[in-house]
């Protein structure tokens, strides 16, 4: 990480930082005093979405309920990475070791989409910002299904995600949607609980 001066911020995104055992002790050891912005979303949704790119890149992989349930349909697969990132209460167990709750941000990707300008608000207010970015900064681009940054001044054009993001998600039977559903709710309810906040997957 760079050096950081007075009245400056130092962001650094990386998504598996969450989900990466050595991460907390690492990130802690460097600055115990970082503020972490976690974004999260309905688990099932966020694996069908990561089978999704990885079916972009490699195609001819098995269909998602192969590899979401061992056998078939046996017992859910969490070797499966698109399945174990979403036990998000047991990623923050291992992180609460080292940093308070009060380091951290958890921001809804549901309403990041749907009130992007409320949650960029609450990112802003956690990092002792001014509310500078808010929601006449935002359209919704309905061929991506996300809303994108309008051009800013000077700007050559308005600025969107990536072509790797906002791609349809293949057809996954209701059946594997609902087991899967099932198998989070615990989880999901645990978080609840740890984080102080509903994000009303269930």
């Amino acid at each position: 990480m760079p050096r950081t001066l007075d009245g400056q911020i130092t962001l650094e995104k990386t998504p598996s930082y969450f989900v990466t055992r050595e991460a907390p002790g690492r990130i802690h050891g460097m600055s115990p005093d970082t503020k972490l912005i976690v974004v999260v979303r309905n688990p099932v949704t966020r694996a069908i979405s990561d089978y999704a790119q990885t079916l972009s890149k490699t195609p001819g992989l098995p269909s998602f309920r192969a590899l979401a349930f061992r056998h078939g349909l046996g017992p859910v697969d969490t070797a499966w990475s698109a399945v174990r990132i979403g036990l998000y209460a047991q990623h923050l167990t291992n992180w609460l070791r080292l940093f308070p709750l009060s380091r951290f941000l958890f921001v809804s990707g549901e309403r990041l989409v749907s009130d992007p300008a409320g949650e960029v608000g609450r990112v802003q207010d956690f990092l002792g910002l001014k509310r500078v970015v808010t929601d006449k900064h935002f359209y919704f681009n309905a061929t991506k299904g996300f809303p994108c940054l309008k051009k800013a001044q000077g700007g050559s054009r308005p600025r969107c995600l990536g072509k790797s993001k906002g791609r349809p998600h293949p057809r996954v039977p209701e059946a594997v949607v609902r087991r899967l559903r099932d198998f989070y709710r615990p989880f999901n309810r645990r978080f609840y609980q740890m984080t102080g906040q509903d994000f009303g997957w269930d």
